[in-house]
């Protein structure tokens, strides 16, 4: 079934099917999003009571509603110069150290950095670093956030795929992650260089940043030079609809004991330390 999951997949018009559900999504008109939100809501038990705005009826639209800001107060971050934070709200798929030039996507599924940044020069500057994968469900806060405080120094847009990035997919489609749409940000951070990325969807109608980088879908590969700097813990950027973000960290990174496949994290919680560890994300998981 899990096989026949994938096959399935690989037949369908992905990019198609991506740009219709964005149109939907994008529609202001409320016979339109407003079920559409509503049945979102239901489907996947998703409250409001964290969020900014509280009632269906203050978002525009479902793309509005999907990304959704917080309150004020509701993500403190547990941070600092040698501290990882979460970028996201969402779960742990893999972590680990970057070995070979390679990065664990699955149980027994390994794929190429380097395939993953689009650069050569920045995958040799990640030998002997970590990395860390985390899955946005549709029902997560959606919103994007530095992990650490840096300069973003380059971005590189590279069009691909847009297969699911749920568990069954990641087990058994090689170079998942290298294989669909995604954004490469890579900065200078209080600890050497560093990228996320933010990997496209079956669905996700756009990859959105604040910088105003090229907005998805992307039809060729763009490297931009850049120069933003951010705080920990700022808004970078957003999904529209669920995906998978990709740290890849400067060596010596040390992740907290309750870093482990399958647990929950909060945009801001602390997943690691250079040079110590510490942690509150066992709260999270009880």
């Amino acid at each position: 079934m899990s096989s026949a999951f994938v096959t399935l997949q690989k037949l369908l018009p992905k990019h198609l099917m991506s740009r219709f559900g964005g149109l939907l999504a994008a529609s202001e008109l409320g016979f339109i999003c407003t079920p559409i939100i509503t049945l979102f809501k239901l489907a996947y038990g998703i409250s409001l009571e964290e969020a900014e705005r509280k009632q269906v009826s203050d978002y525009k639209s479902f793309n509005d509603f999907f990304t959704r800001a917080l309150a004020p107060g509701e993500r403190p971050i547990d941070g600092g110069d040698n501290v990882l934070v979460s970028p996201v709200d969402g779960f742990v798929s893999e972590f680990g150290p970057i070995t070979n030039g390679s990065l664990l996507q699955a149980k027994g599924v390994h794929y190429a950095l380097e395939d993953l940044l689009g650069d050569a020069d920045l995958a040799q500057q990640m030998q002997g670093g970590q990395f860390i994968t985390l899955y946005l469900a549709p029902a997560n806060y959606h919103r994007i956030h530095a992990a650490t405080s840096g300069t973003l120094t380059q971005t590189i847009a590279l069009p691909g795929e847009l297969f699911s990035v749920n568990a069954t997919t990641a087990t058994h489609l090689p170079d998942l992650f290298a294989r669909n749409e995604r954004l490469t940000c890579a900065y200078d951070s209080p600890n050497g260089t560093a990228a996320i990325v933010f990997v496209g969807a079956l669905i996700v109608a756009s990859i959105e940043t604040v910088w105003g980088d090229a907005q998805s879908p992307y039809q060729t590969k763009e490297s931009r030079t850049q120069n933003w700097s951010f705080k920990q813990g700022e808004e970078m950027g957003r999904f529209l609809l669920g995906s998978t973000v990709v740290l890849c960290l400067p060596a010596g990174v040390e992740f907290v004991p309750e870093v482990q496949p399958g647990a929950i994290v909060k945009m801001g919680m602390r997943l690691g330390e250079w040079g110590g560890r510490n942690s509150d994300i066992e709260a999270a998981n009880r």
